[in-house]
């Protein structure tokens, strides 16, 4: 099962804000845009692949931290797919943060989920080569 997550800001992330305006209107109130300073709210979704299955698309509206990667992802959506496959399962995740706490490693030795082995921040994040190498 490989699984992953993205952040979708509801704000801009480069802070930048191309427009066309006339020339000498660089200061009207009608070309400027309130911007917060830390972040602003977004929605986080997670989804699994699993051999010609998927599972449903998880969307909260908070950062992925290891308890919630435990509690919600893990234990509500991992921990059924690996009861279905048995012990034939391998799990992959993209080695973030809070994939890789403490609890998140507990709880996957106490449930028998086998992790893929590979280094962090790695440039080949392709699943599929990954199986290829399995594969030989």
């Amino acid at each position: 099962m490989f699984s992953d997550e993205s952040r979708f800001s509801l704000q801009s992330d480069s802070r930048q804000t191309f427009i066309w305006r006339a020339p000498g209107t660089h200061y009207h109130q009608g070309n400027t845009t309130e911007r917060h300073c830390y972040g602003g709210a977004g929605w986080l979704v997670w989804g699994g692949i699993i051999l010609g299955s998927r599972t449903d698309l998880h969307v909260q509206s908070v950062t992925m931290t290891g308890h919630i990667y435990r509690d919600v992802i893990l234990e509500q959506h991992v921990r059924l797919f690996r009861g279905a496959m048995g012990a034939e399962f391998l799990f992959m995740d993209d080695n973030a943060r809070p994939h890789r706490a403490n609890i998140v490693n507990e709880c996957l030795q106490s449930e028998d989920i086998t992790r893929m082995d590979w280094p962090a921040y790695s440039p080949d994040l392709n699943p599929i080569e990954n199986v290829w190498d399995m594969l030989g």
